[in-house]
């Protein structure tokens, strides 16, 4: 069916001016009133002591949560693209699971199983290793909301590619190992860097399992998120502003980063056609 050009108008038009209501402008009125106060404010606000703490403690969530996901995402999705067993639709709906779930029921559900009173108790009152309201609660509720990026990046990938190349390398006497490291792991690689960025993304935006499981103390256990919820509570507008203009920077480099893998793959995969 042929849309008459008046339709076609309207139907730009509705899609524009959701993205502008929606996107553009509460992004631009937060630049605005970042920067309201002046550029040397704005450096002021992001570079206080809470603040410093909470970007460190913020990388460092990242720093251990993405190895963890990347290892459990490619393993995870090897099985499920080159495997058939019992369960294998169960374990799909697992991964699923953080899609579903909110952030803050995954919070809860942290604290009745690592709490002190929790099934795994034990673990804080008896051992003295605290979980929850600390950085292992964090790091518990980043790498669940997050788990499944890596796999839904990667399975599709290596569905398309077959095992046709993996048993030739297996022919020529390649171990499992280096079948994985030299076909497998190139083949899939930017299916992986996609689940890397999404991870990233969605680590360093997290709040609502992280306030779940964190004490929020400035210079402890507060990151970025939590530290521009504190500020905005207290009143401290311009200074949660300016945090949130430093996120979305944050944000931005990481979708930069994603399409100039995107474009890069592109490329690729119009030269592979015309070669």
């Amino acid at each position: 069916m042929t849309l008459s050009p008046m339709i076609r108008f309207f139907i730009r038009f509705v899609g524009v001016l959701y993205i502008l209501a929606l996107l553009i402008i509460p992004v631009l009125l937060i630049l605005w009133r970042t920067f309201a106060p002046g550029l040397s404010q704005f450096f002021a606000y992001v570079s206080t002591p809470a603040a410093v703490a909470a970007l460190r403690l913020s990388l460092l969530v990242l720093a251990i949560v993405l190895p963890l996901n990347v290892v459990f995402g490619v393993v995870v999705a090897l099985v499920l693209a080159r495997r058939r067993f019992l369960g294998k639709g169960v374990l799909q709906t697992i991964i699923d699971l953080p899609f579903a779930v909110s952030p803050v029921i995954v919070g809860v559900a942290l604290i009745a199983l690592w709490g002190s009173a929790g099934a795994l108790g034990f673990v804080e009152r008896d051992l003295g290793f605290r979980v929850i309201f600390g950085l292992p609660g964090i790091v518990l509720a980043s790498v669940f909301v997050t788990l499944p990026f890596v796999v839904r990046e990667v399975e599709p990938v290596l569905q398309e590619l077959g095992t046709d190349q993996e048993q030739a390398a297996a022919t020529l006497g390649c171990g499992v190992w280096q079948t994985f490291w030299r076909v497998t792991l190139p083949s899939i690689r930017w299916g992986l860097t996609y689940g890397v960025v999404l991870t990233s993304a969605r680590t360093l935006g997290e709040y609502g399992a992280v306030i779940m499981v964190s004490s929020n103390l400035p210079g402890k256990s507060q990151t970025l998120t939590l530290l521009v919820s504190d500020r905005y509570n207290r009143g401290a507008e311009y200074g949660a502003y300016a945090l949130s203009t430093l996120l979305m920077g944050v944000s931005m480099l990481v979708l930069v980063v994603q399409v100039f893998f995107d474009a890069r793959r592109v490329r690729k995969d119009v030269r592979k056609e015309m070669a």
